[in-house]
C-alpha cells in the first residue's frame, strides 16, 4: 500500500525559506512521477514541481528558480526547498505520486486542476507566508 506523508510546513515572513519533506513508502514501480501541488481555499490543486523517474524535473513558472525539487532514493524522501517565499506561495502543499507519466511530461501536472492526474496523496502541510 502506497503511503505519502508531508511535514515541514509552518509560518514564515516574506523572503524566508522552508523545506518540505515527503516520505514515500510502498511505491514499487520503477516508472513514476512525484510531485508537489498547492491548494488555496476555493481553488483546485495546482502543480508546483514534478520529478520523473528518469530524472526529468519541471516547475510551474511561478516558482522557477526559487523552489528546487529533489529526491533522496536512499531515504525514500521527496523534498521541496522553498526559497524567497512570497505571500502568494501560501497554501496547503501536497506531495503526490503516480505511475502514469504523461501529465508530468506534457504539462497538465503543473496546471490548474493538476490533482486529477495523481492517484496517491499525502495529507498536506500548511505553508503561510506573511508580508
Amino acid at each position: 500500500q502506497v503511503h505519502l506523508a508531508e511535514s515541514g510546513g509552518g509560518s514564515v515572513q516574506t523572503g524566508g525559506s522552508l523545506r518540505l519533506p515527503c516520505t514515500v513508502s510502498g511505491f514499487t514501480s520503477t516508472n513514476y512521477c512525484l510531485a508537489w501541488l498547492r491548494q488555496v481555499p476555493g481553488q483546485e490543486r495546482k502543480g508546483v514541481a514534478v520529478i520523473i523517474s528518469d530524472g526529468t524535473i519541471k516547475y510551474a513558472d511561478s516558482v522557477k528558480g526559487r523552489f528546487p525539487i529533489s529526491k533522496d532514493n536512499a531515504e525514500s524522501t521527496l523534498y521541496l526547498q522553498m526559497n524567497s517565499l512570497k505571500p502568494e506561495d501560501t497554501g496547503v502543499y501536497f506531495c503526490a505520486a503516480d505511475t502514469d507519466l504523461w501529465a508530468c511530461r506534457n504539462g497538465p501536472a503543473l496546471g490548474q486542476n493538476a490533482g486529477t492526474w495523481f492517484k496517491h496523496w499525502g495529507q498536506g502541510t500548511q505553508v503561510t507566508v506573511s508580508s
